[in-house]
């Protein structure tokens, strides 16, 4: 039985500044909340504006023929798909305060699980993770900075601490990995509900400096320093009687290693290191 794998590869992003994608409808006191995942309610980045981005990024090399080829062609006299197909980007740690060392990347057992099982499909091996971690309990590395008095003290929670190795979180650095905590999955979807920023934002009447009628809105924001995750897939394509290989047009993706995604890009929103 061969490979069932797509030729691929797992691409990391984590937000340098406060990112924004938005869902474009309001829900309750936030009027521009971010994306999420329906069924978790975990913030997203989505395909689309991944897709959008990163096609931007070659068309800014100026080779139309390969942009073509990657992304597919726009011209209405020659419509084909592109050779790069990309998944949404899944959240897999986000930052909370800490009591001490200032602030924590907090994951979960059914994050962690998901980016193992979903690292497969491209024929990458990302250890699992099997520990269990009960309510009010925070898993953390032996070398951990989070720690007081045997507890880990996230926002107002105050959650026993449990050293454990933690090594197979390789999105992680072996240095940033002594500000990972791993919870619980209810207390983590909790942080990814309650724990993003919200800001206002106004729009001032030119003369007077006062704020203009309706221009007062709230504003939902995924914290810098997010980790998200994201699969890219390549498939063999064939144009001007030219055939391309799968690897071969995996290895012609090429990206800056600092994008811009989501809203509000000329205020600096959206900073993104991709790798």
């Amino acid at each position: 039985m061969g490979n069932s794998y797509m030729t691929g590869k797992v691409m990391w992003i984590k937000t340098v500044t406060s990112l924004h994608a938005g869902c474009g409808s309001a829900m309750g006191a936030i009027d521009l909340p971010v994306q999420r995942e329906r069924h978790t309610n975990w913030p997203l980045i989505p395909s689309s504006s991944l897709k959008g981005v990163f096609r931007d990024a070659q068309r800014q090399a100026g080779d139309k023929p390969l942009e073509n080829r990657l992304y597919g062609s726009e011209d209405a006299k020659s419509l084909s798909a592109g050779a790069l197909s990309f998944t949404d980007a899944r959240l897999l740690a986000f930052p909370v305060r800490s009591l001490v060392g200032t602030f924590a990347w907090v994951s979960c057992p059914m994050a962690l699980q998901r980016w193992s099982r979903d690292s497969l499909l491209v024929g990458k091996q990302a250890a699992p993770f099997t520990k269990e971690v009960n309510e009010g309990q925070a898993l953390v590395s032996a070398d951990s900075i989070l720690v007081h008095k045997n507890q880990v003290i996230l926002e107002e929670f105050a959650l026993k601490s449990e050293a454990a190795d933690l090594s197979a979180c390789s999105f992680l650095n072996a240095a940033e990995r002594k500000r990972l905590v791993i919870v619980g999955d209810d207390q983590f979807s909790w942080f990814c509900e309650f724990a993003t920023e919200t800001v206002a934002r106004i729009g001032l009447e030119q003369g007077s400096k006062t704020v203009k009628k309706g221009a007062l809105f709230y504003q939902e924001l995924v914290p810098p320093e997010t980790v998200f995750y994201a699969l890219l897939s390549a498939g063999a394509s064939q144009g001007n009687g030219e055939k391309v290989s799968a690897e071969a047009n995996l290895a012609s993706f090429q990206h800056p290693d600092y994008l811009q995604f989501g809203g509000d890009e000329s205020t600096g929103r959206g900073l993104c290191h991709v790798s």
